[in-house]
């Protein structure tokens, strides 16, 4: 998983992008899909990385406006993982 903390990552993240890259977003507490070409899975934790919000298959050209208490943003293909609110949010071993 990338950990995208540049400004160059975190302003480009996955678009232009026919394969998605799973990629983590300190410090983000929302999301948009603007000049994407494919749907995402979206979770937002806490600092604990305790999953608060989840939006599945977020389509190109949309916006998650801000939410109170995410720290942590993470974009990943579809149906990559399937976690539950509040359960804590571990990368897939490959």
């Amino acid at each position: 998983m990338k950990t995208c903390v540049k400004f160059k990552d975190r302003l480009m993240g996955n678009m232009f992008r026919k394969n998605i890259i799973d990629m983590c977003f300190p410090k983000c507490n929302s999301v948009h899909s603007f000049f994407m070409f494919k749907p995402i899975d979206i979770y937002m934790t806490d600092k604990d990385n305790k999953i608060i919000y989840i939006c599945k298959n977020f389509k190109p050209w949309r916006i998650i406006l801000p939410k109170k208490n995410v720290y942590y943003t993470y974009e990943t293909s579809i149906n990559k993982y399937d976690f539950k609110l509040n359960e804590i949010f571990k990368e897939k071993k490959s």
